[in-house]
């Protein structure tokens, strides 16, 4: 069933559906004008009412008192969300050094601009809540609405009802109304309208009514919904060449934050492509055979996303029904109808394939209450639209540069658009008329506020210092010709290659016995192991030569193909665990950037075997770093695969790597008790003692995620560390990092809007009163705009004061061995990240424990 098919027949009784488009026929039950009636408790059972009164009110559609906030689902579409971005998880609380202020002191004033606007109301607003029962209970909630909303003018213009729940601007005389109607066919309906809550305009219940009201006058502006943000069909940016077509539009919410409720408006872009699934099924069959094809065509598609245009929805391909195709037919109401009927009458849309295949998508809203969730829909491959790129086109230079030059914005090219967005409400009559009969307007203009940049840190290296240009790419010029930490010599090690990359191996070796000397690393001659290109041959040759006294593999790949590292990885990294070091021929194809690769091959190797490159001055003794993440693996059925990855010495630079996989539906936390209690032995046995304090960035959280990393995962971590003995009593900090946001800052810069510099830590204005918060921007960025990273504190006994928690999240970014720069988030969430990405995607088991010292995931 299609998402406008189920919107028609929402609140209908259903029997058994196909699933698919199959939308059921609306009972439009015609209303007459209210009539006065007197109180009837007699159940009547006609047209567009159910059998049975609804009973008590439902936990979702009643004020509930949860974790200290008031939290109604308001049941409107896009309104319908698990958790309204963690609103209500109130951590900050608990925390007795922050309750007064969490703000820094270190570094100097910036003066920046966000991408938000104040939320302005008239003085004493508030919203009223009330229940709306009908008596007899009426079914549909299209009748419910026509049936409340002809009391326009008890009611008032201005409201909101999704069949339950009513919201108004303004108190209504009393405490409970009855308000009577009568429909065209003369059945006499009693209304019962109860106040049940007046929301201050900070309520979380008021945050999600801001947004819906919102989402209206997005619509109001012909913006379309996919997903979850909107965009701008009407104003398409194409690019023929690569059958692609762009829609512009916006991510948007409103939220409380520090002073003030604002809303965050963000530049977006949804990426269509031209061809349909159907084509792309086409061009398959043209390269495999028949007995082939079900097996590449299920492999290339599921997981998709596609957008059907004719109702601008998109969709998630979870099979391939192979035994139905668009003459088969599906329940509707009470007769059965064909998809091909079903589109022509619904849509106008005729089906030219009548053998084509169909779609499968897990529709993941629920049903109406007390109903079972939809089945899934099926969808017609001719109509869906292949969205998303994939990897050989992410892969293809010049698709990339194409696409970036429409959506990779410069601050002031972001800043005009923003402000072109809040014109474009300002100048819309209808925009303007629905926010007015709600007392609500928005400022016109974009938040000024004060931000910091920390000070620049001093690089140690060996014996050496330096410090470095942060608006630089990385200090890979300062860090030239100086001995590293700790050096490697690598003096048994294989090199593996293909007959025609023969050339390309003798200079990699050369090269590397050119750039390893000055670093401090001994390298001796490679033994040369040529090996034919097929992925059979090329395990064959690992197998024959790897033995346990190996330090280091080195595997020159003819082409990108995964399968070929994959089977490098499984071998290397579970059968046969030995640090591996995997290398594209074509990179090493430009003589003139040989140099250049050699050296960071040569920092990756010594990195793998356990050396060090640089660090950091880390002010804190007894202090262990810990980073978690997460993946997916779709590969095996969605199982989750959570990554640990846990600070060894002072220096930062010693790591200890856990990843652990889980069933489908398991805590990841779970599995990493185990991993955290490890760590703690491998720091004691580095250390002669136990960390003194422990903080712990976590990594992977999305919304809604928030209540249950602070319920569930944080007295997890304190229950392992317990395990190390009852005494035992570190002072524990839980940060959770977030780089998927729509916040973005910009600095005035030399007379122009530019990026802010990195080490600018934003802790005012746009953080939320209820959390310990910071944004960190980190990196710096050539082209578009820089995105910053929130952390959160959920936990933190420490005492550690704001200041120090910033600046050291901000030295962590450095700590990153793979990139001689700084990084979006802390060395180890991104070492938990490529760890549990490996083995997500290459390995899909649980790595040797004998590589668990080493960073053997680079």
């Amino acid at each position: 069933m299609t998402g406008r098919a189920r919107a028609r027949s929402r609140g209908r009784a259903r029997g058994p559906e196909a699933g698919a488009p199959g939308a059921q026929p609306t009972t439009s039950q015609e209303v007459s004008r209210p009539v006065l009636l007197p109180p009837s408790e007699g159940e009547l059972v006609g047209r567009g009412r159910q059998k049975t009164a609804p009973g008590a009110l439902t936990p979702e559609t009643v004020l509930q008192i949860s974790a200290g906030f008031q939290q109604v689902k308001i049941g409107e579409r896009g309104g319908r969300r698990r958790d309204f971005h963690d609103a209500g998880v109130h951590t900050r609380q608990l925390m007795e050094h922050v309750k007064e202020s969490k703000t820094g002191t270190s570094g100097f004033p910036i003066e920046l601009r966000a991408n938000f606007m104040r939320l302005l109301s008239r003085p004493q607003w508030a919203l009223y809540q009330y229940h709306v029962d009908f008596n007899p209970p009426m079914e549909s909630r299209r009748l419910r609405s026509a049936l409340l909303f002809q009391h326009e003018q008890t009611l008032g213009k201005a409201r909101c009802f999704d069949g339950a729940i009513l919201f108004l601007p303004h108190r209504l005389h009393y405490t409970e109304m009855v308000l009577c109607s009568e429909t065209r066919h003369g059945e006499k309906v009693q209304i019962t309208v109860t106040l049940t809550s007046e929301l201050p305009p900070s309520s979380p219940v008021c945050l999600q009514f801001y947004n819906i009201i919102f989402r209206r006058i997005l619509r109001m502006l012909n913006m379309q919904q996919i997903g979850r943000h909107y965009y701008n069909p009407d104003d398409p940016l194409n690019i023929p060449q690569h059958r692609l077509t762009i829609w512009p539009g916006f991510v948007t919410n409103i939220l409380q934050y520090e002073s003030s409720i604002m809303l965050c408006s963000d530049v977006s872009h949804k990426v269509l492509r031209s061809e349909t699934v159907l084509d792309f099924m086409s061009s398959l069959k043209q390269q495999y055979r028949d007995q082939y094809f079900p097996d590449a065509c299920t492999k290339e598609l599921v997981g998709l996303i596609v957008l059907t245009k004719y109702n601008n929805k998109t969709y998630r391909i979870d099979d391939i029904a192979w035994d139905q195709t668009p003459v088969n037919t599906f329940k509707r109401g009470d007769s059965n109808i064909s998809f091909r009927d079903y589109y022509k009458m619904q849509y106008n849309l005729e089906i030219t394939d009548m053998n084509q295949v169909l779609l499968v998508s897990h529709v993941k809203k629920m049903g109406p209450a007390g109903a079972p969730p939809p089945g899934p829909a099926l969808l017609i491959p001719e109509f869906c639209y292949l969205t998303g790129l994939t990897d050989k086109m992410r892969n293809d230079f010049n698709i990339m540069k194409d696409l970036s030059s429409h959506t990779r914005l410069t601050p002031e090219q972001r800043e005009r658009r923003l402000i072109r967005f809040i014109s474009s409400i300002s100048q819309s009559a209808e925009a303007q008329n629905e926010l007015s009969t709600w007392g609500l307007s928005f400022e016109n203009k974009l938040l000024s506020l004060t931000g910091r940049v920390l000070p620049v840190e001093r690089i140690l290296q060996a014996s050496r210092t330096y410090e470095y240009n942060p608006c630089a790419a990385d200090w890979s010029k300062e860090m030239r010709g100086l001995p590293l930490i700790s050096s490697m010599p690598l003096e048994t090690w294989l090199m593996f290659f293909t007959r025609r990359n023969a050339d390309a191996a003798q200079s990699l070796l050369y090269t590397l016995n050119k750039v390893a000397p000055p670093m401090g690393i001994r390298v001796q001659r490679a033994v040369m192991i040529e090996y034919e290109d097929r992925p059979e041959s090329l395990l064959r040759a690992l197998q024959q030569n790897v033995g346990p006294e190996t330090q280091m593999v080195v595997v020159i790949l003819p082409t990108n193909r995964k399968d070929k590292y994959d089977c490098v990885k499984k071998y290397l990294c579970v059968d046969c665990p030995t640090p591996s070091q995997c290398v594209v021929s074509r990179t090493l194809s430009r003589p003139q950037a040989l140099m250049t690769v050699a050296t960071k091959i040569a920092l990756q190797m010594n990195c793998k075997m356990g050396g060090e490159l640089w660090s950091v001055e880390i002010p804190l003794k007894q202090l262990m770093i810990v980073g978690i993440d997460c993946y997916h693996d779709t590969a095996a059925g969605k199982r989750s695969i959570g990554a640990l990855v846990a600070s060894l010495n002072q220096g930062m630079s010693r790591w200890f790597s856990k990843c652990v996989l889980q069933g489908r539906g398991q805590e990841i936390i779970d599995g990493l008790k185990v991993a955290l209690k490890g760590a703690l032995k491998k720091y004691l046995k580095y250390n002669n003692c136990l960390p003194s304090r422990i903080i712990v960035y976590r990594d992977g959280v999305a919304d809604g995620m928030l209540q249950s990393v602070v319920n569930y995962e944080v007295p997890q971590i304190m229950q392992s560390i317990k395990t190390m003995g009852q005494d035992y009593a570190p002072k524990l900090s839980v940060v959770v990092v977030k780089k998927r946001i729509a916040t973005r800052f910009f600095a005035r810069l030399d007379g122009k809007l530019a990026n802010p510099p990195p080490g600018t830590v934003i802790d005012t204005e746009v953080t939320r009163p209820e959390w310990y918060d910071f944004f960190i921007v980190s990196q710096a960025v050539r082209m578009g705009s820089v995105t910053p990273t929130h952390y959160n504190v959920v936990f933190d006994n420490s005492g550690l004061k704001p200041d120090h928690m910033q600046r050291l999240t901000y030295k962590l970014c450095h700590m990153y061995y793979n990139w001689q720069g700084i990084v979006r988030v802390p060395a180890p969430c991104q070492y938990a990240h490529k760890l549990a990405f490996l083995v997500g995607q290459s390995i899909h088991k649980e790595p040797n424990i004998n590589l668990d010292d080493f960073l053997y995931y680079l």
